[in-house]
C-alpha cells in the first residue's frame, strides 16, 4: 500500500470585497415571510483565536449580511474556562483585580479574579477562573506534562479573594494546562502534603503517589468546615469528569494536556491514592462537621464533577466547596432562555464539534434549552471532528464548518473572525434557498398545483 500524499497547505488569499465588510447584496426574503426574522446567537468562544464576544460579534455581522433587518439578540457564553470571570464582571456591573500568582509551572503570572457587581449587593461573590493561572494556554507546548504542572495558583486567587471580603467564592473550572488532583489550590490555602519522611511533597500530579499524609491545621479559618459562618465556595464544573476510573480525568484529559500513555496510569495511579488519603486525613481533621463527600469510600474518586480541571473539583470538594454544573452556575447571570423562546433561529459555535460536544459543552447546551422552545439551531465550528454526528442526538439540526479549504492552524485561528463571518453568510444563503423551495415543492405537490414562477 502506497503511504498517503501529504499535501502542502496554501495560504488563503483575502476575502473579496462583498466577504471582507463591504455591503453585500441581501437573499431574497422566502415569500410566506411576514416580518424580519428573529435570530439569537448564543456562542462559545474559538479557544486561542477568540471569546464568546468576538465570536458573536463575528456571527452577527453574518447574519446581518444576509439579513440586514434582521432583529438580533447576541448571547455571548461562557462555561467556567477562558474569558469567564470578564464576562461575568461585565454581565454584572463588577470588576476584575488583577493579582500575581503562580503560574501552572511554578513561575509568577499575571492573572485576576472578578468581583460581581452591584457592589451593594448583600453578600459580596467573587469568580475565581481557573484558567486565568493554570490554564493550558500558560504552559507552553515545549513544556506540556500534568503530571508536573500545579493548580497553586488557583488557591492563591481564593485567597486573595477572601481578602477583598468576598463571602461566596465561585471557581470556574475549564481549560486548565493541571492534573494535580487540586493538591496545589489546597497547598496555597494550607494544607501541608507530607511524605513518609515528614518532607513537604513537590507540586505536580506525579508526586501524590509519595503522599503519605496530609496536615488540615492550617487550613484557612475562613474556609474551615467547622467555621460558624464559612465562605460559601462553589465549583462551576462538567458534572461529567470524574477523578478516577476509566473515564477518569488523567485517562481522559491527560494526553491533550501532553501526557505519555506511561504517564496517564501513573497519574491514574496518584489521583486514586491522593483520593484515599485525602478522604482518610480530612474526614479525621473535620470530625462531624467533614463534607459528605467523604463518608464513603469511593465516593470522592467518583463524585461527578470532580475530575473538573484535572481533578481540582475533587479538591475543593474535599474542604466544603459545593460541585455545580456550570451551565446552571454560570447562565444564571444571562437571559439565555429568555433570548431562545422569542427566536425563530438559533445560532451556536464553538472551537470543535465532535463526540464530546454531547458532554456538557456549550452548544450541546444551547440547543437542549433551544428545544425546549421547538427553536432551530445551527452550530458553525472550527473543526468538525469524529462523532459530530452525535450532536445531532443533543438537539443540534445542523453543523457547518467555518474553513473554507485546508488551512495551517497558525492562520485559522489568526483569522478566525473573518472565516466565521463568511461561513455565517454561506450558511444563511443556503439555509433561505431551502426555506423559499418548500412552499414551491408543497404547492406543485397538490393536485393541479404548480409552482409559482417570475418571467424575467
Amino acid at each position: 500500500m502506497n503511504a498517503p500524499r501529504i499535501l502542502p497547505v496554501r495560504p488563503i488569499p483575502p476575502a473579496p470585497p462583498a466577504l471582507s465588510g463591504a455591503p453585500a447584496m441581501a437573499a431574497p426574503r422566502p415569500a410566506f415571510s411576514s416580518r424580519p426574522p428573529r435570530i439569537t446567537v448564543a456562542p462559545s468562544g474559538f479557544k486561542e483565536s477568540m471569546d464568546a464576544d468576538a465570536t458573536a460579534r463575528a456571527i452577527a455581522e453574518g447574519v446581518l449580511r444576509v439579513l440586514p433587518d434582521a432583529q438580533l439578540r447576541t448571547v455571548p457564553l461562557v462555561d467556567g474556562g477562558e474569558g469567564s470571570a470578564s464576562a461575568l464582571a461585565r454581565a454584572t456591573g463588577g470588576s476584575l483585580v488583577p493579582v500575581v500568582a503562580t503560574g501552572p509551572l511554578g513561575t509568577p503570572v499575571s492573572s485576576h479574579f472578578a468581583l460581581l457587581g452591584p457592589s451593594g449587593a448583600p453578600v459580596r461573590t467573587a469568580v475565581v477562573e481557573m484558567a486565568a493561572v493554570a490554564g493550558l494556554r500558560l504552559v507552553p507546548p515545549g513544556h506540556r506534562d500534568p503530571g508536573g504542572t500545579t493548580t497553586r495558583g488557583v488557591g492563591e486567587l481564593v485567597r486573595a479573594a477572601l481578602d477583598s471580603g468576598a463571602r461566596r467564592i465561585l471557581v470556574g473550572c475549564g481549560d486548565s494546562g493541571t492534573s494535580d488532583g487540586g493538591a496545589g489550590a489546597l497547598r496555597a490555602l494550607g494544607l501541608r502534603l507530607l511524605d513518609a519522611d515528614g518532607h513537604e511533597l513537590p507540586d505536580g500530579g506525579a508526586a501524590l503517589a509519595r503522599l503519605d499524609r496530609v496536615d488540615a491545621s492550617g487550613l484557612d479559618p475562613r474556609l474551615h468546615p467547622a467555621a460558624d459562618r464559612p465562605v460559601e465556595l462553589l465549583v462551576a464544573c462538567n458534572p461529567h469528569n470524574v477523578l478516577c476510573g476509566e473515564r477518569g480525568v488523567a485517562r481522559v484529559f491527560g494526553p491533550q494536556k501532553g501526557a505519555t500513555p506511561k504517564r496517564v496510569e501513573e497519574l491514574s495511579a496518584a489521583l486514586a491514592h491522593w483520593a484515599h488519603v485525602l478522604r482518610r486525613d480530612l474526614r479525621a481533621a473535620f470530625g462531624e462537621h467533614a463534607p459528605s463527600v467523604l463518608a464513603t469510600p469511593g465516593l470522592l474518586e467518583t463524585t461527578p464533577g470532580g475530575g473538573a480541571s484535572g481533578g481540582l473539583g475533587a479538591g475543593l470538594a474535599a474542604i466544603g466547596g459545593r460541585l455545580l454544573p456550570r451551565f446552571e452556575v454560570m447562565f444564571d447571570h444571562v437571559d439565555l432562555d429568555d433570548a431562545l423562546a422569542h427566536a425563530d433561529l438559533v445560532i451556536t459555535a464553538e472551537g470543535a464539534i465532535d463526540a464530546q460536544t454531547p458532554h456538557g459543552k456549550i452548544p450541546a447546551e444551547v440547543a437542549r434549552r433551544a428545544k425546549s422552545h421547538g427553536k432551530p439551531v445551527i452550530a458553525l465550528a472550527g473543526t468538525i471532528g469524529p462523532g459530530a454526528g452525535q450532536a445531532h442526538g443533543a438537539g443540534i439540526d445542523a453543523i457547518a464548518g467555518i474553513l473554507p479549504v485546508p488551512v495551517a492552524l497558525p492562520e485559522a485561528l489568526h483569522r478566525g473572525a473573518e472565516f466565521l463571518t463568511d461561513a455565517t453568510e454561506r450558511t444563511l444563503r443556503l439555509l433561505l434557498v431551502g426555506a423559499a423551495l418548500v412552499p414551491r415543492v408543497a404547492m406543485a405537490d397538490r393536485p393541479g398545483g404548480h409552482a409559482h414562477t417570475e418571467a424575467g
